[in-house]
């Protein structure tokens, strides 16, 4: 659903429409009074943009969270797209806020502590020219849509916590071009850089098994993540 001039209130819509018909319900919709199926995130929005009635446009940044209640257990996964031809620094963002996913996932295993994800993502995305965001973690998942541990995505942090096999959590860096600061909108909701710059982020569901990890929010035919930029331009 994401093209240019498709508004993200439709994509909330098809969201919503498709996780019902699939027998889940919509994580996120009157989680703690939050009104949609989806969160959307566009340009400076780092994360928890409610969808609305602006078309997207040419060169925008887009991510779209998706988590559902299936079976009593939640999922919660998000991708970042762009809007036809994107600017390379956008592309940039994107890329790496997606390989810093990769080189979170590529921890996972029995013995790892969950600070150490931190460090790995930080140090990338600073040799990509970008910033991490620290307001926002990973964070364990099941029964509950939010619980611990806490998966930190920058450097020096206090995480505690080993993985062991059968723990399941989300990392999910939030990447910016401009610097790592944010702030929330009176909606109490959308966070977004305090300097205007553009924020993209990855996110998947991961469990621990005994030799590594498994994607339980995988795509199809993909139980390792590979960048593909033709997948996220839309």
């Amino acid at each position: 659903a994401v093209r240019a001039g498709v508004t993200t209130a439709e994509i909330d819509r098809v969201t919503y429409e498709a996780t019902v018909e699939r027998g889940a319900y919509p994580s996120p919709l009157n989680y703690y009074n939050f009104p949609c199926a989806v969160c959307t995130s566009v340009n400076e929005v780092i994360c928890h943009g409610i969808p609305d009635l602006r078309p997207l446009e040419e060169g925008d940044v887009v991510n779209v969270d998706v988590s559902v209640f299936l079976n009593g257990y939640h999922g919660d996964l998000n991708e970042t797209f762009v809007v036809g031809k994107a600017a390379d620094e956008d592309l940039n963002l994107v890329e790496t806020a997606f390989r810093c996913l990769m080189a979170g996932a590529d921890l996972i295993k029995p013995g790892t502590t969950y600070r150490s994800v931190g460090a790995v993502v930080d140090k990338l995305a600073k040799s990509r020219g970008c910033s991490v965001v620290k307001t926002y973690c990973g964070h364990g998942i099941g029964e509950l849509f939010h619980t611990a541990p806490n998966v930190p995505h920058y450097a020096k942090n206090k995480a505690v916590g080993v993985m062991e096999p059968g723990h399941i959590f989300t990392i999910e860096p939030m990447i910016n071009v401009g610097g790592w600061r944010d702030k929330t909108w009176p909606d109490d909701w959308t966070a977004v850089t305090a300097d205007g710059s553009r924020s993209a982020q990855f996110e998947h569901t991961f469990l621990v098994t005994a030799d590594g990890y498994e994607i339980l929010t995988m795509r199809e035919n993909e139980p390792r993540m590979v960048w593909d930029l033709a997948k996220q331009q839309r």
